[in-house]
Formats: C-alpha cells, structure tokens, sequence
C-alpha cells in the first residue's frame, strides 16, 4: 500500500510563502502523477494542483495559478506545492495524493491520500 506524509504547514501571514513537502513510499510500477487539494473548515475537500509522473504537465485550480507552484523529485520521491502571495482564503488543511494521472487528479479520482498538514493564513 502506498504511504504519503505531507510536512511543512504552519502559521503564516498574509502574503507570505510555504512550501509543502509529500514524500511517497510503497509499493509503485512506476512514477505515479501526484497532487494537492485541500478543505477548509466546513467546505469540500477541493483540488488545488497536480502534476504528472514525468513532472511535465501541471494543473492548477484557477484561484492558485500564478501564486502556487507544484513540484517533483522523483529521484527523493517527494512532491512539493510551493505557496506564495498566501491569502487568508488558503487557510486549510492540504493533502497530498496520488492517482493514475494528473488529469484524473482534477476530477478527484484518488488512488492514496497523505494525513494532512495545517496551512493558516492570517491577515
């Protein structure tokens, strides 16, 4: 089974950067598409990026494109989600996961989720 440990949320304010780490580990047959989404209190859980197993097609979600960027070593087996000019509306918790590609991603079709890292924005 596929194990994913998203790090590096935390407390940020308003128009600073994270970056978010997913390291990836188990049983693959090959270099899987990889992705964020995340869910605010009270909301569905909704996709923020992704990116496929080569690193050379990403997809954003409109209200993130030109703020975050999403990332790959697959050498590290880690994903990153780069996150910069935050805003408050970005507090959530985000989730790293795993499909068959990254346009699946899109639609939410989710093979493995991570457990989660806080990210909050404060203005």
């Amino acid at each position: 089974q596929v194990q994913l440990v998203e790090s590096g949320g935390g407390l940020v304010q308003a128009g600073g950067s994270l970056t978010l780490s997913c390291v990836v580990s188990g049983r693959t047959f090959s270099s899987a598409a990889m992705g964020w989404f995340r869910q605010a209190p009270g909301k569905e859980r909704e996709f923020v990026a992704a990116i496929s197993g080569g690193g050379t097609i990403t997809y954003y979600t409109d209200s993130v494109k030109g703020r975050f960027a999403i990332s790959r070593e697959n050498a590290k087996n880690t994903v990153y989600l780069q996150m910069n000019s935050l805003k408050a509306e970005d507090t959530a918790v985000y989730y790293c996961a795993v499909s068959i590609s990254a346009a699946s991603l899109k639609t939410h079709r989710v093979n493995d989720w991570g457990q989660g890292t806080q990210v909050t924005v404060s203005s």
